[in-house]
């Protein structure tokens, strides 16, 4: 299935193609802070549509994953990984998916904590 989302501003945007069966709640710093719920996708079924100079980068720690946000409103669409080539993801906020029941999509907790 193909979803569309946005920051809240829609300042920046991306397409997701795939099957949402569940999501992650990571209770590491920043995850916990953001309350995002993130569903992990091959980083070649993400399609970010409208960006500029509007799109945010921020890590930490080990610097393996760029979080990203939108400058203008501060909403964190998603997250990916920074590594090169295959077998990198993208973690799409949930939230941020357009149309989408959130309740009725099963949530798994992820001990980020401790990573």
């Amino acid at each position: 299935m193909l979803y569309q989302g946005s920051c809240h501003c829609g300042k920046v945007a991306f397409e997701v193609e795939g099957e949402l069966t569940g999501a992650v709640r990571c209770n590491c710093s920043i995850c916990s802070r953001k309350g995002a719920l993130l569903w992990a996708v091959p980083h070649e079924s993400m399609r970010v549509l409208a960006w500029g100079d509007d799109l945010g980068r921020y890590s930490f720690g080990n610097h393996v994953i760029a979080h990203r946000f939108c400058r203008s409103c501060g909403i964190h669409p998603f997250a990916e990984d920074v590594g090169e080539g295959s077998g990198r993801s993208a973690y799409i906020n949930i939230h941020c998916i357009e149309a989408l029941d959130v309740a009725a999509v099963p949530v798994f907790d992820f001990d980020g904590r401790s990573v």
